[in-house]
Order: C-alpha cells, then sequence, then structure tokens
C-alpha cells in the first residue's frame, strides 16, 4: 500500500508540473490587436499620465499610457521632438532661399559689374571683428561637440546594457523551460523502465517536447530581437557620431581656410555646415524624443515593481495570468510536503528516529521551498537510493552477491529508487519554475535596471540633446558669421580687381594724383605760351 500511495503522489506531481509549464509557454505571443484589447481592459485600473498630441489620430490626446505595441504610442512620443525637427527644416528652407538669392543675384548682376564703383576706404581693423568673433564662436562649437560625443558614448553604452539585460531574462526564461524538460525527460525514462509504456511517460515525452519548441521559439525570438535592436542603435549612434565628427572637422577647417582666404573652399565649407547645422537640430529632435520614452519605461518599471499584476506592462507581460498558475505550484508543494512527513511517520513507527527524510518544504500555510532548513542528519530526497543501497539488498535472482542487509524484491527498490529520483528532479526545477510563474526573473531584472541604469540613462541622453541644442545654435551664428564674411570679402575682390588686400584707398589716391598732375601741367603750358606771346 506504501508504495502504491508513493506512486499516486508522484504520478500526480508530475502530471501537475508538465499542465503547469503547458500553461505558461501556450499563452499567445500578443498582436497590436490584442495588446489593444488588453491595455483597454487595464486602463480602468491603471493610472497612467501619458498624455501627448497624436499626429496619426489627427493631433488628438493619446492617453492610452505606455505601450509599446501601439503605433499610437510611438508617434505621440516622437512627435515630443517636433521643435528639433521643425528648427532643421526651417532652417534647411532658409538655406534654399539664401543659395537662391545668391544664384540669382550672380546670374542678374554680371553686366554691371564692369562699370565703375566708388568705395569707401576701409583698412585691415574691418575684418578683425568678425574673424575674432567667429573664432570664439569655433571655440564654443568644438566644446559642444566634445560634450555631445561624451554624451552619446555613454547613452549608448547604457541603453545597450538594459537590452542585454532584458534579453538576457528571456533567455534565462528559455532556460528555466529547457531544465524543466531535461527533468521530465528523465523522469520519463525512469518511469518507463519501472513500469514500462505508461500514461505518464507518453505524457511526459509529448509535453516535454512541446516544451522544447516554446523554449526555443523564446531562445529565437530573443535572438532576433537582440540583432535588431543592436542594429538600430549602431546605426544611430554611428549617425549621430559621424555628424558630430564631421561639424567639428569642418568648423576647424573653416576657421583655417578662413583665415587664409581660401574663399571658393570656405563657402563649399559654408554650405557643408549649414547642412550639418540642420541634421543637428534633426538629433536634437530625436534625442528629446528618447529621453521620453526612456523616462516613460522606468516609469512603467517601476510601476510593475509596486504592481505586477496591475500596471501598464500588462499587455506585453501577463504576469497575471501566470498569477493563476501559482495554485499549481502550492498542490506540488503541499503534495511533497505531506509525503514525506507520511514517510517520516512511518520510519519513526517502524525503525524509532534512527533517520529522517529532510522535508524542503515549511510547515502549512505557507508551503515555502526551503531545502537548506533540515536538520544535518536528515537525509536529501535525492540520496534515498544510495541510502537504501547501504541497508538493504534488492532480490535480483542472485545477479548481485548482498552482504547483508534487508532482502527487499527488486521491483519494489526500482519503484522507490526511480520515484525518489523523480522527486528530486521536480525539485531540482521548482525554484525556476516558481520564479517565472510569480515573474520573479522579470521583477529582478527590472529591478537592476531601475537600481542601477534609469538614473544614468535618463541623465546622459538629457545630456546629449543639450548638448545638441547647444552646438546647432553655435553653428547658425557661426554659420552667419562666415557667411556674412565671404560676402563682404566677394565684394570687396569685385571691387578691387585682383587685389586681395581690404586696402581700398591706395587706388582712390593714385588717381587723385595722376588727375591732379594732369591738370597742373596743362596749366604750366598755357602759361608759357602767354610769356611766348608777350615777347
Amino acid at each position: 500500500m506504501g508504495s502504491i500511495r508513493i506512486r499516486q503522489l508522484i504520478l500526480t506531481a508530475i502530471i501537475i508540473l508538465a499542465l503547469n509549464f503547458i500553461q505558461i509557454t501556450s499563452l499567445p505571443i500578443l498582436s497590436t490587436s490584442q495588446s489593444g484589447r488588453f491595455l483597454a481592459e487595464k486602463s480602468t485600473n491603471v493610472s497612467d499620465d501619458t498624455v501627448r498630441v497624436d499626429p496619426l489620430d489627427s493631433f488628438k490626446k493619446y492617453r492610452g499610457g505606455y505601450d509599446i505595441t501601439n503605433k499610437h504610442y510611438w508617434a505621440s512620443t516622437a512627435f515630443t521632438g517636433i521643435p528639433g525637427y521643425a528648427i532643421a527644416v526651417l532652417w534647411l528652407l532658409c538655406g534654399l532661399v539664401y543659395g537662391g538669392f545668391l544664384l540669382v543675384k550672380r546670374l542678374c548682376c554680371n553686366i554691371s559689374r564692369r562699370k565703375l564703383k566708388k568705395r569707401s576706404p576701409c583698412h585691415n581693423q574691418c575684418y578683425l571683428k568678425p574673424l575674432l568673433f567667429a573664432f570664439f564662436l569655433t571655440i564654443l562649437a568644438i566644446t559642444a561637440t566634445g560634450l555631445a560625443l561624451g554624451g552619446n558614448a555613454k547613452f549608448h553604452t547604457r541603453a545597450k546594457t538594459v537590452i542585454d539585460i532584458i534579453i538576457d531574462t528571456a533567455d534565462e526564461a528559455s532556460d528555466t523551460i529547457y531544465k524543466t524538460t531535461g527533468a521530465m525527460k528523465e523522469m520519463s525514462i525512469s518511469l518507463r523502465d519501472v513500469d514500462g509504456s505508461t500514461e505518464a511517460t507518453r505524457f511526459l515525452t509529448s509535453t516535454s517536447l512541446r516544451l522544447d519548441s516554446q523554449a526555443a521559439d523564446i531562445a529565437k525570438q530573443a535572438s532576433k530581437n537582440r540583432r535588431l535592436i543592436d542594429k538600430g542603435f549602431k546605426i544611430v549612434y554611428v549617425i549621430t557620431t559621424l555628424t558630430i565628427s564631421l561639424t567639428l572637422v569642418s568648423v576647424i577647417a573653416l576657421l583655417v581656410l578662413g583665415v587664409l582666404k581660401f574663399q571658393r573652399i570656405v563657402r563649399i565649407l559654408i554650405g557643408v555646415c549649414w547642412i550639418l547645422t540642420a541634421l543637428c537640430w534633426l538629433f536634437f529632435g530625436i534625442y528629446f524624443f528618447l529621453q521620453n520614452f526612456a523616462g516613460d519605461t522606468c516609469t512603467a518599471l517601476k510601476s510593475f515593481q509596486k504592481d505586477p499584476y496591475n500596471n501598464s506592462l500588462s499587455s506585453i507581460l501577463p504576469c497575471d495570468e501566470l498569477l493563476s498558475s501559482k495554485s499549481v505550484l502550492n498542490d506540488i508543494s503541499v503534495g511533497i510536503y505531506d509525503l514525506v512527513n507520511e514517510v517520516n511517520v512511518n520510519i519513526s513507527r517502524s525503525y524509532g528516529n534512527i533517520v529522517q527524510i529532510c522535508n524542503p518544504f515549511s510547515p502549512p500555510p505557507m508551503h515555502e521551498y526551503q531545502p537548506l532548513n533540515c536538520p544535518s542528519t536528515a537525509i536529501q530526497i535525492g540520496d534515498i537510493p544510495h541510502v537504501l543501497r547501504m541497508l538493504v539488498c534488492p532480490d535480483n535472482g542472485g545477479e548481485e552477491t548482498c552482504n547483508g542487509g534487508i532482502l527487499v524484491s527488486a521491483d519494489y527498490f526500482n519503484t522507490v529508487e526511480a520515484y525518489s529520483t523523480s522527486i528530486q528532479k521536480i525539485l531540482d526545477v521548482y525554484p525556476g519554475m516558481e520564479s517565472l510563474v510569480e515573474c520573479g526573473t522579470v521583477s529582478n531584472a527590472f529591478d537592476e535596471i531601475i537600481q542601477k541604469h534609469c538614473g544614468p540613462l535618463k541623465r546622459n541622453v538629457r545630456m546629449v540633446w543639450r548638448s545638441m541644442v547647444f552646438l546647432s545654435v553655435v553653428m547658425a551664428a557661426l554659420v552667419v558669421v562666415w557667411a556674412s564674411g565671404a560676402r563682404d570679402e566677394k565684394n570687396s575682390r569685385s571691387l578691387g580687381g585682383s587685389s586681395v588686400k581690404p586696402h581700398c584707398s591706395t587706388s582712390v589716391t593714385a588717381d587723385h594724383a595722376l588727375e591732379s598732375g594732369t591738370v597742373k601741367l596743362a596749366k604750366d603750358e598755357s602759361e608759357l605760351s602767354e610769356q611766348s606771346l608777350d615777347k
């Protein structure tokens, strides 16, 4: 009767274990429509102050909360960077208008260039102040590029760390399922060797195959998402770094070539800097949007820590669905606890307190898994086969020599060994299974992100967009200064012929002297003629 009781309890625990993991892994991956429905169901209980203008919904307010599966959330959050986008477009339009104006002026005024124009005298001091101002702005631009590059590198590193934590959590969940299926396969083999082809072994085999498929799908999705996210972050990081680096090189080259008066190259660099300034404004908008997204994410993670079963992440992390499986885990813990207690009582009645089996669960009503809470003299469930081999001798028809010990049937010995080993395998996967059901793995990962990475992540992205604003303003002023200087230099060249120097008083003085000398020579000739006539 005792062996039948043990067999029934173990089979029940195995089937409950398998059904529990089927329930966990058979949860469908929520599509956009499903997440929207799920979020609508939760919206009455979840408070979320994410209210933004949604350009995809006729610029109405989006009030759906944090939901990365909803395109309206992404549109409304990305729209928060509209100041940067708008200024970038406006700056480009101004550049096109100014360039068109210069082109028309050049085409229309070529004929009038041959006319004599009077110029006001000027000196080298005319260009000293703009040059000093350009030098000062160049120093500011170099400083801004350094801040932007540093902030961008820190943000990229921190964001990649956060993504790695999330993906590693998915991999951990996959590994937990693989460990469970491995235990199921070993239990199936053990039970088949004892009972032959039974319903339990067939069920365990089919269930383990299904769970393996689910675990493989999780691992595949995690690997795919890691590649996509890494690629996206790398593209943003490389483009941003390249833009800032080109800006740094351009402003330095503009200063050097401007001082050396390579005017044609300077005009080309002004156009390049104009485009780079527009890109800087664009990146300001992008990183401002990323700051809002990072803030939303950290707020959602904190909400998850307070209530994992009713928050704005419920549309993608259905912990309340998994919570319903906790009662199944409780049935397993209660069953094993009662079974071990019953075995210990029988041992005490028959043999006294010579030995006790370690009960890995605490007394009711908690039934917490505490495998290290046993006395040092207690036998672990997994060690029962080893202890039995020292105390009993299986009757296997004389195949083995039995040196003392209690003679028992081989079938009984093999049954006890198989079921004790099966219980131990259940206990081995129990902590991971409990953490998965209670969303403990996810909660631990989120806690690490909140405690170690949320604050620095938001500071880094804030540093990037602020430095981009600073750089954009300085670049705009610098481009205006150099464009104005190039225009004045061009006018000076058109009026002064091939002379490069800004002195304009030299030719005027020469013309005046030539005119004075001619008048004086004519006057002298007239006086000489009058004197000859008088004579």
